[in-house]
């Protein structure tokens, strides 16, 4: 028996601090160090990996997380108890953008930017700044209950993560599956860098939709004289670095136009009709200015036509030098001026109100402006391919099975993925170029100890460094030592939001392939999304997110896991803070149950579970041992499926009604009958032994704190004790 106080009611503040360290002292979180189960043959041989999304390093924990790893949580210990090798392992990730992104904050704070420190004495800030704050989380998922194996903790920019990302990059560049070019992407005028689509936000704006008037080049350019063709923007600034109008081929409005050339408004530069299957017939008047410079679908529609590119926005977001009289300018006031003239000159046509999506930076909310740049990108065409096979043939199963379609969507219209960041904190490109024929490079981990090209100067770094996601990408395999690849890749699991599906999993299963030449895991699970009670986003800057440390603070981790996963019955869950208070009075329901079995225990040794049958003595022990069984089945079923809400809600009908409602009550009677008495100890304390097994992947402390007091267990954690 161990020492709690059962005439108290359950305190997790008491018991969650101590629970865990008995926990990391055993070591039990490592699967090498996990003990043969009494009920088992021999030592546990088959492995259960389960791959930790990794949370930033200035992340700390939110109700996305908790839910999360709670889950994850679930599944790590079940397979445990199951006498499976399990692993979890755990990391951070170096989240360039968004650590950059802290520190520079910082630095305005004290008056300085990253440029006047330099790169070198940057870095150095940002390792001190993660050395400092970077573990916070960790420590937070700590609390949560996390039984992973920290002992395998691994950082994405540790020196042998790091070789692994460095070696991906020099391979794909040998396969001919990197390439440096000038195209146009996604760029954050804030953060300095550029992004790809699947690091944008979209929100809803309202604006305007402006009719241009573009007149035809082969009459006279006079406005009241001449044909034209009427194209419609949202934003009417770009036109200054028009070269083209693009229609629909089947458009049979504008057939005999195409080939023919308009005059661009204000400046008179004449500009190419083409006809593109990509145009929309239905948006605006079904003719589509064309930008290359400052939109990503309009470079594509110039690179099949030829059209040149003409950058008049520059990286900072003001129009540049090309602008004419609108340089210097910000996009936002250059616009207010040109619809101004364009209306003075009689080319705006008409202004409409519209309701449209303007992307932003995920990480600091700015928002986007497309602009050509020099950039490095990975070949998506056949690694796409293999990521499509492997969930098709079912090597990787996704589920729910809806968000197949948003996988193999993604897959099937996929663009090569700019990999190339402007930053300084993260993987630098192990890219090298001649200092005298700047153009000229090498792909080399090491940097060369002479120039292959001019023979005399040392050449310098590319000054990029790697998209985070292309390090991340990585994790089922650089996140283990050499030894274990070996021991515990491939995996079998992995859980997180919808909106991670395409940044990580997806990259994760074609990168295992392409790097170990087998899928990382078998299993995504996309969970849902915790909004606010009315369905709103949580956002800890708009003052909606909820701190999900509060609640373990004031009701303890258990009730906190009970919530979450309580609620996650679907998608998309409306967080409901009446599930914690439930979830704390199954807590102490559960507490109050075990005292009253501790108070009628039997003798130890008196019975052994297995023979529970022939003590069935009365119709009552009877019920409780046959549904004890169905409600095992059942809940190992909806584990084993994904259906976390499902199996606990099983197990709480079960042990509330069917235990403690039903059978406790009657076991009263039975326990005053000597005829009864032993019989009906040994009963309730194997029902109430197996709940408690069956509970502990969702409610671990209090389950555990119970079991090192229920009896004399030879130092045995509930943890390790067979399912």
């Amino acid at each position: 028996m161990g020492n709690a106080d059962f005439s108290k009611p359950y305190d997790p503040k008491n018991t969650e601090s101590k629970i865990y360290k008995m926990w990391l002292d055993s070591g039990y979180f490592n699967p090498d160090n996990l003990p043969a189960q009494a009920g088992l043959p021999g030592k546990r041989k088959k492995n259960y990996v389960v791959y930790m999304p990794l949370p930033n390093v200035t992340g700390t924990l939110h109700m996305g997380h908790a839910l999360d790893n709670t889950g994850s949580d679930i599944l790590t210990r079940y397979h445990r108890m199951k006498g499976l090798r399990v692993l979890w392992l755990p990391g951070t990730d170096h989240a360039g953008i968004a650590t950059q992104y802290k520190v520079e904050k910082e630095l305005k704070k004290e008056g300085v930017s990253r440029f006047d420190l330099g790169r070198e004495k940057f870095v150095e800030r940002v390792w001190k700044w993660k050395e400092e704050y970077g573990g916070i989380i960790i420590e937070q998922l700590k609390k949560l209950g996390a039984s992973a194996d920290w002992s395998r903790s691994r950082f994405t920019l540790d020196e042998a993560y790091a070789k692994d990302v460095l070696s991906a990059f020099v391979h794909y560049f040998e396969q001919g599956l990197i390439y440096r070019g000038f195209r146009t992407v996604n760029w954050c005028p804030r953060c300095g860098t550029s992004l790809s689509e699947l690091e944008l936000d979209h929100k809803e704006e309202k604006g305007s939709l402006w009719y241009i008037q573009y007149p035809l080049a082969d009459t006279q350019y006079n406005i009241q004289n001449t044909q034209y063709i009427v194209v419609a923007t949202t934003r009417p600034e770009t036109m200054l670095g028009d070269t083209g109008v693009a229609v629909n081929p089947k458009d049979k409005r504008y057939t005999a136009l195409v080939g023919k050339k308009v005059k661009l408004p204000l400046t008179g530069r004449e500009i190419p009709i083409v006809a593109d299957v990509k145009i929309d017939l239905n948006f605006g008047t079904g003719a589509l200015k064309v930008t290359p410079a400052h939109d990503v679908l309009d470079f594509e529609i110039g690179q099949r036509h030829n059209l040149e590119t003409l950058s008049v926005i520059n990286e900072r977001g003001k129009m540049n030098e090309r602008a004419g009289e609108y340089a210097g300018m910000k996009t936002d006031g250059a616009r207010t001026l040109i619809v101004q003239k364009l209306k003075d000159l009689g080319f705006l046509e008409k202004e409409e109100p519209y309701l449209h999506n303007v992307s932003t930076c995920e990480r600091c909310g700015h928002t986007i402006e497309p602009i050509p740049s020099t950039q490095w990108f990975l070949k998506m065409e056949t690694l796409a391919k293999s990521a499509l096979k492997a969930v098709k043939s079912g090597k990787v199963k996704i589920q729910p099975k809806n968000f197949q379609k948003v996988y193999f969507d993604w897959l099937a219209n996929i663009h090569d993925w700019t990999i190339s960041r402007q930053l300084w904190w993260g993987h630098q490109l192990p890219v090298w170029f001649c200092k005298n024929e700047k153009d000229k490079f090498t792909v080399s981990i090491k940097k060369p100890t002479a120039c292959f090209f001019c023979k005399s100067c040392p050449m310098e770094q590319a000054p990029d460094v790697l998209d985070t996601w292309f390090s991340s990408a990585l994790w089922p395999f650089a996140g283990l030592s050499e030894s274990d690849r070996k021991k515990y890749y491939p995996g079998n699991f992995v859980s997180n939001a919808r909106e991670i599906l395409n940044l990580w999993d997806a990259r994760m299963i074609f990168s295992g392939l392409e790097f170990m030449g087998k899928v990382p895991f078998k299993d995504v699970f996309v969970h849902g999304t915790i909004l606010t009670k009315d369905g709103k986003r949580m956002s800890k800057s708009l003052g909606t997110g909820i701190d999900p440390l509060n609640y373990i603070n004031q009701y303890g981790a258990d009730a906190t896991r009970f919530a979450v996963v309580w609620q996650a019955n679907g998608q998309d869950i409306r967080w409901d803070e009446a599930a914690v208070t439930a979830g704390r009075k199954f807590c102490n329901k559960i507490w109050n149950a075990a005292r009253f079995v501790i108070e009628n225990a039997p003798q130890a040794g008196a019975e052994k579970p297995r023979s529970l049958a022939r003590k069935a003595e009365t119709v009552a022990d009877t019920r409780i041992l046959r549904k004890l069984g169905k409600t095992k089945k059942q809940t190992e079923r909806y584990i084993e499926e994904f259906e976390f809400a499902k199996a606990l809600q099983n197990l709480y009908d079960f042990f509330w009604h069917d235990f403690c409602d039903v059978y406790l009550e009657m076991s009263k009677k039975q326990l005053a009958d000597k005829k009864t008495k032993e019989s009906t100890k040994v009963v309730l304390f194997a029902a109430l032994e197996a709940s408690l097994k069956m509970l502990h992947p969702f409610m671990p402390f209090v389950t555990e704190e119970i079991y090192q007091n229920f009896r004399d267990n030879g130092g045995k954690f509930l943890m390790t004790e067979e399912w």
